[in-house]
């Protein structure tokens, strides 16, 4: 019989240790960005902080450790200029595309 791990021993999942480089985090950033859910969008910016380096960000945005870290938690609401300053210092930009559109023409 196997010996079960009590849950207080499991390592919880965090994104932000499997965003290595640019491209993982480009293609993280894409993929919630197609979904659709605004706070999905900055719980991911957030991961991306925190894989890049929260102290380094709060000093290239001017911000403080914990302003970016509330900012960026589940259910926050923060300023658009917040975002963009953050997206900003980790270099990420966003681009606007058009939509596919799908011919209903047969």
């Amino acid at each position: 019989m196997s010996k079960k791990t009590p849950l207080n021993e499991i390592a919880e999942f965090d994104v932000s240790d499997y965003l290595r480089d640019d491209e993982d985090i480009a293609e993280y950033l894409t993929q919630v960005l197609a979904e659709g859910d605004s706070n999905e969008l900055l719980r991911a910016i957030g991961y991306i902080a925190k894989a890049r380096g929260i102290t380094q960000l709060a000093k290239d945005t001017g911000l403080g450790r914990e302003s970016l870290y509330k900012a960026f938690r589940a259910g926050s609401k923060p300023q658009f200029e917040t975002v963009f300053k953050v997206l900003h210092a980790l270099n990420i930009n966003l681009k606007a595309i058009p939509k596919e559109v799908v011919s209903t023409r047969v």
